[in-house]
């Protein structure tokens, strides 16, 4: 008797351990009765009836997925390497479960060639300089294919950008004559703006030619501040032509 009486408590036991699930709050459980789809309960406590009743738990958490490194080659036919990192989550669970047999490496999968795809189609100026709309673009198509899935992209993001090492001298190359060529227009420029203002200072002093006169013994002035400097001072050439015209009429006379 007491032998039956365990044989029954061991039975229930049993049976209580596969009737009952626990669900946690960032999860949901997907039951299926018999092959058949019943939905996603949970979360909290609920019984499964044994044998008939299984159960898939699909979690509902933002997930992070690293997209391994992909050889692209450009549009300006240029191989790089890029890498890129993927953050979605599960807004249905019955179709990730249903509708694709591994949704996770589903995702991996179309990442991975969505990533070729798009960066095969821009350059490598633009792969570099327009990290943001390409990220946008990433994000858009790789979220239309898992939508099916019950899948919702949050964002794509392009960690890291490898080429070779001549195209790097060649962009650092390119990037210096850049600056170069900056630093040229930038001095053109202030020579303009420096010949501009000189021109209309010397409309200024030609309307007055006293004002020479003042403007050159102010410099004078501004220079013998300094004992040591030696001063080369020009003399008018109209005071030599006034001499020789003195010496002419001392002769004459």
């Amino acid at each position: 008797m007491e032998l039956a009486i365990l044989a029954i408590v061991l039975l229930l036991i049993i049976f209580l351990s596969s009737a009952i699930r626990i669900v946690r709050e960032y999860e949901r459980g997907v039951i299926f009765r018999l092959g058949r789809l019943v939905g996603a309960k949970g979360p909290g406590l609920f019984f499964l009836i044994p044998i008939i009743d299984s159960m898939v738990k699909v979690s509902l958490r933002v997930i992070t997925l690293d997209i391994p490194p992909q050889e692209v080659i450009t549009k300006d036919n240029v191989t790089a390497q890029v890498n890129a990192v993927l953050f979605f989550r599960v807004l249905d669970p019955t179709r990730a479960i249903v509708e694709v047999e591994d949704f996770l490496q589903a995702t991996n999968q179309i990442s991975q060639t969505t990533l070729r795809s798009v960066l095969g189609q821009v350059e490598l100026d633009d792969l570099l300089a327009e990290r943001d709309k390409l990220n946008k673009q990433l994000q858009e198509i790789i979220d239309e294919h898992t939508d099916p899935w019950g899948i919702k992209v949050k964002s794509v993001e392009i960690k890291d950008v490898r080429i070779p090492q001549e195209m790097q001298r060649a962009i650092a190359r390119q990037a210096e004559a850049e600056r170069e060529r900056r630093a040229k227009i930038i001095n053109a420029e202030g020579e303009f703006q420096a010949a501009k203002q000189l021109s209309e200072a010397a409309k200024v002093l030609q309307s007055q030619p006293a004002s020479i006169q003042l403007r050159f013994l102010q410099t004078l002035l501004d220079v013998t501040s300094d004992r040591s400097t030696t001063i080369v001072f020009p003399v008018p050439i109209e005071l030599f032509r006034g001499m020789g015209g003195l010496g002419q009429r001392g002769e004459t006379s």
